[in-house]
C-alpha cells in the first residue's frame, strides 16, 4: 500500500491512521520491528520537520533507516527517479518516504513495488502534514464538524493548503482562504482577513514560499504582518478558544510575530510534536 495523497483515502481509513497514532502517543500501542525493517528517505528538497519526524518515527518503531543524498547519488550522472527508487527495492528495502519538487512525481513509480510515502510534491499533496494538521485539530476540539478554518498566505504554492482544504471539507469544516490577491489560487476564492479572523476556530498561516515564485512580491514584511499575519493586536481579535497553526518554516515577524509563536494560542510545536505519532501510524499501516 502507498499513501500519496488523502483523496485516496476512505474517511474511515484516515479516522484509523487519527487512532493509532493516538494510541502511540498515549503509550497504549508499541511496536517494534527490531532492525528487520528498512526505510529509504528519500529528499529531493531541504526539509527539516518533514524529514527528521519521518526518520524519528521510523527509529522509534525499530526500523532501520537510510537518508539518501542526491547530491551525491547517480542522479548527478542522469540516472532516472525512477530508476534510484527500482535500486532501493532492488536492496531490499522495505519502503521509501520521498519529498520531491515536482508535481505527481510518483506517476513515475507505477512499477515501484516496496511502499511510498509521499512526503509532498512540488505544490500538490502533503499527506502527512495534512494528517498531522488533523490530528491537532481533533485533539484540541474533539471533533471536525461544523468547525471553521482560514488560511493565510501563499495558497498558490502551497502543497499543504490544496492537501488541508479537500480533506477538511471531507471531514465537515468549513474552510476559507485569504492573503495578497498575487497569491491567490484561481479555483479558490480569497475573503477578507480582517472580517473573517474573528469568525473562526482556526488561523492556519502559509509561509511566502519565495523559492516557488517566478513573479515580484509588491509586499514588505512589515505591512504583510499588519494586514495578513498574526500579531498582538489582530490576536486579540480571535475567538476565545481558537487556534493558531503553521506548517512551518515559518518566517518570524512576517506572517507571526514573535511574540506570538509561542503564546497560548499558538499549537505549532504541538504540530510537530504530533508529526511523529502519526508519520509512525502511517509507516505501520503502509508495512503491514
Amino acid at each position: 500500500m502507498n499513501i500519496l495523497k488523502l483523496a485516496n483515502l476512505e474517511i474511515k481509513e484516515i479516522e484509523e491512521l487519527l487512532e493509532s497514532a493516538t494510541a502511540f502517543k498515549s503509550g497504549k500501542k508499541k511496536i517494534n520491528y527490531n532492525g528487520e525493517k528498512i526505510i529509504a528517505n528519500l529528499f529531493f528538497e531541504p526539509s527539516t520537520r518533514t524529514h527528521y519526524s519521518f526518520e524519528t518515527a521510523e527509529l522509534k518503531l525499530g526500523c532501520k533507516t537510510i537518508d539518501f543524498a542526491p547530491e551525491s547519488s547517480s542522479m548527478k550522472k542522469g540516472e532516472t527517479l525512477y530508476d534510484t527508487v527500482k535500486t532501493f527495492e532492488s536492496l531490499g528495502v522495505d519502503a521509501v518516504v520521498i519529498r520531491h519538487r515536482e508535481d505527481e512525481y510518483y506517476k513515475q513509480l507505477n512499477n515501484i513495488k516496496i511502499p511510498i510515502l509521499n512526503g509532498g510534491d512540488g505544490t500538490k499533496d502533503h499527506p502527512s502534514q495534512s494528517l498531522l494538521d488533523l490530528y491537532t485539530i481533533k485533539e484540541e476540539f474533539g471533533h471536525f464538524e461544523g468547525l471553521k478554518v482560514l488560511i493565510v498566505g501563499d495558497i498558490k504554492h502551497s502543497r499543504v493548503a490544496h492537501s488541508n482544504i479537500k480533506v477538511m471539507e471531507r471531514l465537515g469544516m468549513k474552510v476559507y482562504t485569504s492573503g495578497p490577491e498575487e497569491f491567490k489560487d484561481e479555483e479558490l476564492e480569497f475573503v477578507n482577513f480582517e472580517e473573517y479572523l474573528p469568525q473562526v476556530d482556526v488561523v492556519m498561516l502559509l509561509r511566502i514560499q519565495l523559492e516557488r515564485h517566478n513573479e515580484k512580491i509588491n509586499i514588505d514584511a512589515k505591512s504583510y504582518n499588519k494586514k495578513y499575519g498574526l500579531n498582538v493586536e489582530n490576536v486579540s481579535k480571535m475567538k476565545e478558544k481558537a487556534i493558531i497553526m503553521h506548517p512551518a518554516p515559518f518566517n518570524r515577524n512576517v506572517e507571526i510575530s514573535d511574540d506570538i509563536v509561542e503564546c497560548s494560542k499558538s499549537r505549532i510545536f504541538k504540530q510537530i510534536e504530533n508529526g511523529v505519532f502519526v508519520r509512525m501510524a502511517m509507516i505501520e499501516k503502509v508495512l503491514s
